[in-house]
């Protein structure tokens, strides 16, 4: 089985979100795939097999499996049309959270990804605490989304993990509205339950965002 490191969202090396791609014939066991996976000790470990005309794709945190990580399906469809299908410019994964397209552009590569459905939620003091500055508004699917006006307060956070960790929701997505042209957002991820103080970018937390 071969193995390759992916980093996603960067047009160079050493930067962006880094993944393993593991590309077996068949699959390894759920207990193999997670020892790869904490071996590795990235934020996500893809395992992408070809079975019939699709591929099929799960990811493995070092704490286990994740039901949607956009960053290690990117980096799977560069390791695939990189090594394996040099000619294909559009990959279907069968994965946990339904079927993923991936299509190629040249070097670029566009992810067609599920919205999550949000619900607002109360601005508690335990949330205000878990961040040490108090969102605007709160939002909740399968992570927990804040709001807050100033970009300059989403880069300047620091949050207390622990509490953090003690929220509902998988993820701790925050965001802002960017101040120019150039970005649409700022978003920062912090992903304590999963073993990573911080996500240096995480694609399924946009499908968060990009609703709100």
């Amino acid at each position: 089985m071969k193995q390759y490191v992916v980093d996603a969202f960067a047009d160079r090396i050493f930067e962006g979100n880094p993944a393993a791609v593991c590309l077996p014939c068949t699959w390894p066991s759920d207990q193999q795939m997670l020892a790869i996976a904490r071996e590795n000790q990235l934020p996500e470990t893809a395992f992408a097999v070809h079975e019939g005309p699709d591929w099929h794709l799960r990811w493995f945190a070092p704490t286990g499996e994740v039901s949607l990580c956009g960053h290690a399906t990117l980096a799977a469809a560069y390791a695939i049309c990189r090594f394996a299908e040099p000619e294909s410019e559009k990959l279907l994964f069968q994965t946990l959270s339904g079927p993923l397209t991936v299509r190629r552009q040249g070097e670029l590569f566009e992810l067609d990804f599920p919205v999550y459905s949000l619900k607002q939620l109360e601005v508690t003091d335990q949330i205000t605490d878990a961040l040490g500055a108090r969102p605007r508004e709160v939002w909740r699917a399968r992570d927990l989304v804040c709001i807050f006006d100033d970009p300059r307060t989403v880069m300047e956070l620091e949050p207390d993990l622990d509490k953090v960790k003690a929220l509902k929701g998988a993820l701790m997505q925050v965001t802002a509205p960017g101040t120019g042209t150039e970005y649409d957002c700022v978003s920062r991820t912090f992903a304590p339950k999963m073993g990573l103080p911080e996500d240096p970018v995480c694609g399924s937390g946009h499908c968060h965002i990009v609703p709100y």
